[in-house]
């Protein structure tokens, strides 16, 4: 049952009576510090008594929509022993860190205009040093950021309008109706909340997304880096001349990692806009796939590096870097870690950039696809080893059982030989780590020694390009055709829609929605799903017959349309002649499996790596996760694909959900061997949290699931050893 909340006033006392812990008892930042560090130097629960460990209590936010399709991927904060969190709808709440006992909610959708939907990783907290009693919690749903006060989850009225900011204003250009959200948590240097954002990926038009500042206090935009930049700014010369008009994408959906020291701020950002096709944007694309060091307090750029030129793969950095410390030839040096979804780690000096290990720029095949220039090299470090495989051949096919065995080989004779950076094809291209990874966004933790512990998926994914459909003289006119291009790399050209990604089918949709409630859809979206507002009426009323089977009404011949030609006649099909100009689209983002649901690939098909990152070698790998059902046939333990990082702590331990059979793990620092599980009652798809409050240590999951088929919940669990005992 969901707990009810306290009263204001008795929550206030409540919190205020907390004991004042000391930094070591906090999760004060997202992944624990603003390093993204994921290390706690807490230690009561140890490798000896950690099979001890049991629940302490369980809270059930609430919030799940009818259908129960909803996640929760939050890395809760704890603070002074209360713990804040988000729900499957995107409310914000605190609750008691020794007992889950509510606090308090927020509820965003309570102010007009705004909606919940998409998913949030993680929030901030800020606290005023001339004024202790100023204690924010700031976190972003649909397109705002909001800032409540830490005590009462009430707005602060003095920050943006009325205790939020509209973060589709100031991005440089006009992004009315385009998607647009925030996923992942920002960080705070100073008085300056530093904040990335999710847009569009596919041929629709998309958002540009430049790295802002804003003040911590009153909201106000203090900088923005333009990541497509504009003409006079450093790597404009790497876009076409007039990309940073309508060109989207290259922004830090993942998060940051914060040197405060330095006062450096590192962002990893993303893939531009359309991820598998860049005739339009021919060039090396900065500061797309890169990471870059921007001064914290003004936005200037230090350095940067990118790690894939001119993306056709959607092989942005899925996760924020890590601060590590490392020594290397001798040499200390304070570095920064970032893993990919290709199974990379590229480490760098934080100074300089330069890189701990060389990099080399690899030759990888061109494209043939109409207009595409692929970049003719990619970089790739001499160390550390890739944690995922890097090739699926004929030997990499799986073999649990002979019939699977032949019918992915029957396929896998079809399609274009893999190799890295193999370019997206008519044909079918193997992507292998998959689009989820090799790295995902649960990113990588470090301890003080420079030991590197990442989750990692070995799913091979495929990828098939289609030309858009047209009519003579119309690019995409047709409710099908645009369809094609803006829907089916979710729904699928078929629109069967993907279980595996919560996509629903659309085939008899005619029977459950009208066509009103169709187009509020389209113009709104809703939960993952973006808004298409950049479609006209006439384009939207077209989408909205094809989905409900409507036969489209039969085309004017071309010179009976008066004005066809006119200006006015260019801006109502606007948004189509924008999609017109991407030759193509894709079948959807489509693991691939066997005729069971199995991987395609031999096991393993998840792992946990310890990499140590002084010497670019490994200290253990081991499986992640399992399938029971193989398992009680004789068959070693799988992997499973996995969302959601590990937690490293001083005790000795990693702490890890994440696999897809629902189990919570804790596995030994040293050697990699699994110490303890724990069924949670839905996998958790969310970096866990540990803190300690009155001399007990915890570790807390969300237990959302929701995610590759998995059932949906609404939990948080946290775990400690017996009350009686434990400590040290």
């Amino acid at each position: 049952m969901r707990r009810s909340p306290l009263p204001i006033l008795s929550a206030l006392v409540l919190v205020c009576s907390l004991p004042a812990s000391g930094a070591d008892s906090n999760w004060s930042a997202y992944l624990g510090d603003k390093g993204s560090s994921h290390f706690s130097t807490l230690r009561q629960i140890t490798p000896e008594n950690v099979a001890s460990l049991q629940p302490a209590w369980t809270f059930h936010t609430g919030g799940m929509p009818p259908n129960n399709r909803s996640q929760i991927q939050c890395n809760p904060l704890i603070i002074n022993g209360v713990l804040y969190g988000t729900t499957p709808d995107q409310q914000a709440f605190a609750v008691e860190a020794a007992t889950g006992k509510e606090l308090w909610r927020f509820d965003p959708a309570a102010q007009p205009g705004i909606k919940k939907s998409g998913v949030n990783r993680g929030l901030m907290f800020w606290e005023d040093k001339a004024n202790p009693a100023d204690r924010r919690i700031f976190y972003a749903n649909d397109h705002f950021l909001h800032a409540l006060d830490a005590g009462t989850g009430r707005r602060i009225s003095s920050f943006g309008e009325d205790g939020s900011v509209e973060l589709k204003a100031n991005l440089g250009r006009d992004a009315g109706g385009l998607a647009f959200g925030v996923s992942s948590p920002g960080v705070i240097y100073k008085d300056v909340l530093i904040l990335g954002m999710r847009v569009g990926e596919g041929p629709a038009p998309a958002a540009p997304g430049p790295v802002r500042g804003f003040d911590v206090r009153t909201g106000k935009m203090l900088w923005r880096f333009n990541t497509i930049p504009s003409p006079g700014e450093f790597g404009y010369d790497t876009w076409p001349p007039n990309a940073y008009t309508h060109i989207g994408g290259a922004n830090v959906w993942t998060g940051f990692a914060l040197d405060e020291k330095r006062g450096l701020v590192f962002c990893p950002t993303g893939s531009a806009a359309f991820d598998f096709w860049g005739g339009n944007r021919h060039g090396n694309n900065l500061f797309a796939n890169c990471l870059i060091a921007l001064d914290a307090q003004t936005g200037k750029r230090v350095w940067h590096q990118q790690l894939v030129h001119h993306d056709l793969w959607d092989r942005d950095p899925p996760a924020p870097p890590t601060l590590v410390n490392v020594t290397r030839n001798g040499r200390k040096i304070d570095a920064v870690a970032q893993v990919t979804k290709s199974g990379h780690v590229f480490v760098f000096d934080r100074e300089n950039g330069e890189p701990v290990f060389p990099i080399e720029e690899v030759p990888v095949p061109a494209s043939d696809l109409q207009g595409e220039s692929a970049s003719p090299t990619q970089p790739i470090p001499t160390k550390p080893a890739a944690f995922s495989r890097q090739l699926f051949t004929y030997n990499e096919i799986t073999n649990i059982f002979p019939a699977s065995h032949r019918q992915v080989l029957e396929r896998f004779s079809k399609l274009r030989p893999h190799t890295p950076f193999a370019p997206p094809s008519r044909e079918g291209t193997i992507v292998f780590p998959g689009f989820d990874g090799g790295a995902e966004w649960g990113g990588a933790a470090a301890d003080p020694d420079g030991i590197l512990y990442v989750n990692a998926n070995e799913m091979a994914w495929i990828l098939t390009m289609v030309e858009s459909k047209k009519t003579a003289g119309a690019p995409l006119a047709t409710g099908e055709a645009i369809f094609s291009q803006i829907c089916a790399a979710c729904h699928g050209q078929d629109r069967m829609g993907n279980k595996a990604q919560n996509v629903p089918p659309l085939v008899g949709v005619e029977q459950r929605l009208k066509k009103a409630d169709v187009l509020a859809l389209l113009k709104a979206g809703k939960g993952v799903m973006p808004s298409f507002g950049f479609l006209s009426e006439q384009q939207q009323s077209l989408v909205a017959d094809h989905v409900l089977g409507v036969a489209p009404a039969p085309a004017a011949p071309a010179a009976s349309k008066p004005g066809a030609n006119s200006a006015a006649a260019k801006e109502e099909m606007g948004g189509a002649d924008v999609l017109g100009s991407i030759p193509y689209s894709t079948t959807g983002y489509n693991r691939w499996l066997d005729p069971d649901g199995y991987p395609a690939v031999k096991p393993p098909w998840g792992t946990l790596n310890a990499i140590d990152l002084n010497t670019g070698e490994y200290r253990w790998t081991v499986t992640l996760g399992e399938f029971p059902e193989l398992t009680a046939k004789g068959i070693p333990p799988t992997g499973t694909e996995n969302y959601g990082g590990p937690v490293v702590t001083a005790g000795g331990l990693v702490f890890i959900g994440a696999s897809r059979d629902e189990y919570f793990r804790a596995f030994d620092r040293k050697t990699g061997r699994e110490l303890w599980k724990y069924k949670l009652p839905a996998a958790g798809y969310a970096t866990p949290s540990t803190y300690e409050v009155n001399g007990r240590q915890y570790v807390v999951i969300a237990c959302g699931g929701g995610k590759i088929g998995t059932k949906s919940g609404d939990a948080y669990m946290a775990f400690a050893l017996p009350a009686a005992g434990g400590a040290k």
